[in-house]
């Protein structure tokens, strides 16, 4: 494999607005929208084998605005399910749990349909994207992978890469529109970027 390249979609409302956003399917604002079309002549002259994608909006269409030919949609992509917090900010969770970390406290029980999960449960989903991630590289050869998907989950994903734990995705962090890379060196994983965020000059002119 060359390298793992991960993309964090382009910002939505609630990115914007700091608000914990997993299983809303929120659209990209406009400036998300020229964050992603910055993204493809970043990526133009990437040798890209693979492109996997997470199933929600944000991510499909930073994909395509990116360029990025032929994605496949992968479940295991999506955003940490936060339960009864989707929606809610930090600081609006801490009115009545001052103490609270999602990483190491995870999120309060949500509905039947999302009920949340623990940072194992991100973690084993992390661990089957790279296991996936690996068996197409073998068939691959030395083109690069492309993720596209969302804040949390790649941070969690970062750590499992790097034989962290999933908690430890809090080291990290991870803009609207930011890409990073993953890596070897001596045969040992490694980060060889992180977070990278063009400057707003080269978002393009804002649509009409």
């Amino acid at each position: 494999m060359g390298e793992l390249i991960l993309i964090r979609h382009g910002e939505t409302a609630w990115s914007r607005s700091g608000q914990h956003t997993s299983h809303t399917d929120l659209p990209l604002t406009d400036l998300g929208e020229r964050q992603a079309r910055a993204l493809a002549p970043v990526l133009a002259g990437r040798d890209i084998g693979l492109t996997l994608v997470s199933p929600l909006l944000r991510a499909r269409r930073t994909a395509e605005l990116a360029g990025l030919l032929a994605p496949r949609i992968t479940p295991d992509l999506h955003e940490w399910d936060y339960g009864a917090y989707e929606g809610v900010t930090t600081v609006e969770i801490r009115v009545t749990r001052p103490d609270w970390n999602l990483w190491t406290d995870g999120v309060a029980l949500g509905p039947e349909a999302n009920p949340g999960e623990d940072p194992a449960e991100v973690g084993a989903r992390a661990d089957r994207v790279l296991s996936e991630v690996r068996a197409a590289a073998s068939r691959l050869g030395d083109t690069d992978i492309v993720l596209v998907a969302h804040s949390h989950f790649l941070r969690v994903l970062v750590a499992r890469y790097l034989g962290l734990t999933p908690a430890s995705g809090a080291l990290f962090q991870l803009a609207t529109g930011a890409v990073s890379r993953l890596g070897t060196e001596h045969g040992k994983p490694v980060i060889t970027a992180l977070n990278v965020a063009l400057p707003e000059s080269l978002y393009g002119v804002a649509c009409a």
